[in-house]
């Protein structure tokens, strides 16, 4: 089951989930940290006072620590409701492009299926930007379940 942490994945968690509790396999959840470099200097406004700003460490390993407790988030909430249903979650937080390292780390671990949730972008978007879905479709050995928002 690979997460974004979003919305949009909650109903591909919910069918990886029954999968995985219909077939007694252990589920596998996937986050991965993907970082593009920030400006030196960052400033970031919070939600706590519209008019406040507040600098933070905007430095590589400040933005990682974000983003990892966003993944530790994500996959907490995967677990959570993994138990409710007596399934069994390995977590993976991973670094790296999230296409490459997801299908990376299905070969490597032998999956046999891959569950993730889609936005179902269309048109120019979808031709510019691409998505994580489509990538891990075309360039997976084995089955790949997408789920629509």
């Amino acid at each position: 089951m690979a997460t974004d942490g979003s919305e949009h994945t909650e109903k591909a968690i919910i069918h990886a989930i029954e999968l995985a509790k219909l077939t007694g396999a252990q589920l596998h959840a996937v986050y991965v940290i993907s970082i593009i470099s920030p400006p030196e200097n960052l400033d970031i406004k919070t939600d706590y006072d519209s008019g406040s700003s507040v600098s933070i460490d905007a430095s590589m390993d400040g933005l990682k620590k974000i983003l990892q407790l966003d993944g530790d988030k994500a996959i907490r909430s995967i677990e959570e409701k993994a138990a409710i249903e007596g399934v069994t979650v390995r977590k993976w937080i991973l670094e790296g492009q999230p296409a490459k390292e997801i299908l990376r780390l299905a070969e490597e671990q032998s999956f046999d299926l891959i569950v993730m949730g889609t936005l179902g972008r269309g048109g120019i978007e979808k031709f510019l930007l691409g998505s994580v879905a489509d990538k891990v479709i075309r360039g997976s050995k084995i089955p790949v379940l997408t789920v629509r928002k």
